[in-house]
Parts: C-alpha cells; sequence; structure tokens
C-alpha cells in the first residue's frame, strides 16, 4: 500500500513538474505570415516550431497544409478570416456555418484551434461600412462554432492596432477614439459575454521611429534608462511594451470593460531597414525580441496588470519577400526560409542562448565564431552611442561590467569609451566569438590588437 502511494504521489509530481514548464512558456506564440514565394513546407515548419519553446501560432488565414502540419503538435492556432470575408459572413448566417465547416470542423481535434480573428485591423481602414459589419459577422461565426460541440470552445475576436487609442502617454489617460467608440462599444460587448480576448499590436519600433533618441531606444529595448513616470498612477515604466499595454487597459477601462483580456496579437522589430528607418538592426531586433522574452518569462506582468504574463505573438517568423512597403516589412522573420535563425533570442528547446538573444545568428555555420581576438568600438562613435551598448551589454547576462566599475581593474580611464570597449568584448566573448555579437548598431569592430593594459586584462586571445 505505502509503495502504490509512493507510486501515486510521484506520478502527481511528474504531472504538476510538466504542467508547470509548460506553462511558463504559454504565452510565447508567434505569427505566421505567407506573403512569399520561398517559404519552407509546412511540415517542415511544424518541426521547427516543436524544437522551440514557441506554443501558439496565429495564421492570417486558414491554410490545410499548415492545420493538417500543425495537427498532434499541441501547438494552440489561431486562424484568420480575412477582410473580404466580413460581408458575406455578416449577411448570412449559412454562409459563416460554411466557413467553420470548410475552414475549422475539418482539422479539430487534431489541431488544436483556439481562436479565429475576423478581419485584421478593420477600425483603422476608415470604411465606416465594413467597420459596421465587423461584429454581426463575429456573432454569425461565433453561433456557427456554437453550433458543433467539436468547435464550441473557440472564440471568436479582430485584431486592432494601437492607433484605435487617440492618447496612450501617460498609460493612465489611455482612451479610445470617440469616433470610433459606437462599433468598437459593440464589439467589446460581444468580447465580454462570449470570454475573448481584445487584441491589439503594439509596436514599440514605430513608436522609436517618431522619436529616435538613445533614451528612448533604450526605453524601447528593455534597456536599462530612467524611466518614465505616470503621475496618475504613481507607477514608472521602465519599457515602452508595458506602457502600450496598460494604454490598452486605460482604454477598456474608461470604455466600461476594465476586465477585458488582452492578446498581443503582432510585436516585433525589424532587424534590417532602408537609411530613414532608424533603429533596424541585427543588434536591436535581437535585443527587443530576446528581452521581450525574458519579461514575458518573469512574470512580472505590467503596473496595471501585475503577476500576468500577456499572450504575445511575435512578428514573424519567416520574412515574407512579396511584402510591399519599405525594407523593414521583409524583414521582421525569426528565421530564415532554409529554417536557420535569423538572429537568437533564445526560443530554441536546446539553445544555450540566454533571451537576450546574445548567442549565434543561425545556431549552424552561417556566422562562424572568427579568428580575430578583440571586440572594440568604431573609432569616431559618438559618447551617446557608446554608452547605449556599454549600458545594453552590462545588462546580458555573462557579462561582468564590474571591472569598470569605481575600484575595478578596467575603470581608468574613466571614459566611456574605455569603459565600453571592455563591456562590447565580454560580451563578444561570452557569445562563442560570434561576429555579429561585435555589430551594437555599426559602431564596433573586431581587432587582432589585444588591448588589455596595465591590470585590465580583455578576455581573449588566439
Amino acid at each position: 500500500m505505502e509503495q502504490t502511494q509512493h507510486r501515486l504521489l510521484f506520478a502527481i509530481s511528474a504531472v504538476l513538474l510538466l504542467l508547470s514548464s509548460s506553462a511558463a512558456q504559454s504565452f510565447i506564440g508567434v505569427n505566421y505570415g505567407q506573403v512569399a514565394d520561398n517559404l519552407p513546407p509546412p511540415d517542415a515548419t511544424a518541426r521547427l516550431l516543436q524544437s522551440t519553446s514557441i506554443s501558439k501560432v496565429r495564421l492570417y488565414g486558414a491554410d490545410p497544409a499548415i492545420l493538417n502540419a500543425l495537427a498532434n503538435t499541441g501547438i494552440s492556432i489561431t486562424i484568420g478570416a480575412s477582410n473580404a470575408d466580413i460581408p458575406s459572413l455578416a449577411a448570412d448566417p449559412s454562409a459563416a456555418s460554411a466557413w467553420v465547416s470548410a475552414n475549422v470542423l475539418p482539422f479539430l481535434p487534431a489541431s488544436s484551434i483556439s481562436t479565429v480573428s475576423v478581419g485584421n485591423e478593420i477600425f483603422e481602414l476608415a470604411d465606416p461600412s465594413l467597420s459596421a459589419q465587423l461584429l454581426p459577422a463575429m456573432q454569425n461565426l461565433r453561433s456557427a462554432l456554437a453550433a458543433n460541440p467539436l468547435s464550441a470552445a473557440v472564440k471568436v475576436s479582430t485584431v486592432n492596432t494601437m492607433a484605435v487609442l487617440s492618447r496612450s502617454e501617460p498609460p493612465s489617460s489611455g482612451a479610445f477614439r470617440p469616433e470610433l467608440l459606437p462599433p468598437l462599444r459593440g464589439v467589446l460587448r460581444f468580447l465580454n459575454q462570449t470570454g475573448s480576448p481584445f487584441m491589439v499590436n503594439p509596436y514599440p519600433f514605430f513608436a522609436y521611429g517618431s522619436d529616435p533618441r538613445p533614451e528612448t531606444l533604450a526605453f524601447c529595448l528593455f534597456r536599462p534608462n530612467a524611466g518614465r513616470p505616470d503621475a496618475g498612477t504613481g507607477a514608472t515604466y521602465t519599457n515602452m511594451f508595458d506602457a502600450q499595454l496598460d494604454a490598452v487597459r486605460s482604454a477598456l477601462a474608461a470604455a466600461g470593460f476594465a476586465g477585458a483580456e488582452i492578446v498581443v496579437a503582432e510585436t516585433g522589430w525589424p532587424y534590417r531597414g532602408d537609411a530613414d528607418e532608424p533603429g533596424a538592426s541585427v543588434e536591436n531586433a535581437r535585443a527587443y525580441n530576446g528581452n521581450l522574452i525574458k519579461h514575458l518569462e518573469s512574470g512580472v506582468g505590467t503596473p496595471l496588470m501585475p503577476g500576468k504574463s500577456v499572450d504575445t505573438y511575435i512578428f514573424v517568423l519567416y520574412d515574407e519577400d512579396l511584402k510591399p512597403g519599405p525594407t523593414s516589412e521583409r524583414s521582421f522573420g525569426l528565421f530564415r526560409p532554409d529554417l536557420t535563425m535569423n538572429y537568437d533570442v533564445g526560443l530554441s528547446k536546446s539553445s544555450s542562448a540566454s533571451g537576450s538573444g546574445s548567442g549565434s545568428s543561425s545556431g549552424q555555420a552561417k556566422n562562424p565564431t572568427s579568428t580575430t581576438a578583440w571586440c572594440v568600438p568604431k573609432e569616431g562613435t559618438a559618447d551617446e552611442q557608446l554608452q547605449a551598448a556599454l549600458d545594453y551589454a552590462c545588462a546580458q547576462p555573462g557579462v561582468d561590467c564590474g571591472p569598470v566599475q569605481p575600484g575595478g581593474a578596467c575603470y581608468e580611464p574613466d571614459t566611456v569609451r574605455s569603459h565600453t570597449a571592455y563591456a562590447m568584448n565580454q560580451l563578444y566573448q561570452a557569445s562563442g566569438r560570434n561576429s555579429e555579437a561585435c555589430d551594437f548598431s555599426q559602431s564596433a569592430t573586431l581587432s587582432s590588437d589585444n588591448p588589455s593594459y596595465d591590470a585590465c586584462v580583455y578576455s581573449g586571445g588566439q
């Protein structure tokens, strides 16, 4: 009897451990866009996803090949009904039933479809007719889903950008645009009644583009900064992501829906851009997505939503080479079509990289370690840029900046350039001398000259 009890307790402990491990990553998702002509087969993508800690995928449509490939993987799936589908779905309940029969029921329960997102950014299109049809389309789809036990638990929502807000700073003043409130209130009431989330796309990258100062970049990338106080609540915000989410929370409360769940349908940072797109770099993309993941994993939440990690879908799984617009639009991908990483943010289950993404950019031989020994600042780099690099490097795991603190062996000379040189090299060495780790927004370079001096020893050497 005692042995049986021990086995039972062991089994329960194992299940609880498995559930707690799974829950720890349950909030990290990724968008799977398909505006490209070079994407790998869906089954290869399914295997890739299973090798990561990504537990949720958002599709912009309902591609049968992808839904079949994700069957029995345990990955939660959000599918999309297009903007063009909305008029027919709104006008005819039988059209909604047919849509569910074609795009949902054939894949359940093997594929874990959790949500149908109706349209994309409808309220920002300035099309009153389409905005008015959104709610009845959502209602008809929900009724069609509820009619079948297999799909009855599938939620229905729609995705919005931050442009639905008239104010977002400070976060406590967040409010929806008055002209959008009549149709938006109907949608919010529907979400509240059905227990469905309000889905929104916060992009600190675009906020930085309109205010490209070093302190704004640090605020956007979760790097050390002075913080931004909100007199309305007394809270101090240390990153743009939390500030944007709490602005949405405040807007929902002001509209009468304080308890609505928020889901981040898209957020990300491009690793490449045009000359007029400040901040688009590998280093910044790695920092934003890596630090975002660390922030979510911490479970700290936001000042208005403490202790809760909001479900967040990173944009995007692969680069989409056919997307129009500036270079950044085609440069958000975490992975290349050959399944290697554009940069590492620590999502791989076997990755030794931290959430900061300071490791190899591909995990393969795409960016081999350099035989050159040290990473140092480029000549002529401005002190402001050096300070940003110093703050970033010292905040990364595996980097010890104690020697450049007062009393440390490398504190003298007490200049930002000298301190940054030490920190840059520390991060480069901790990253296995991967060449991409010595970029720092193109402010660093590799050198074969040992910068060590006196008692200040730089890691490296052949």
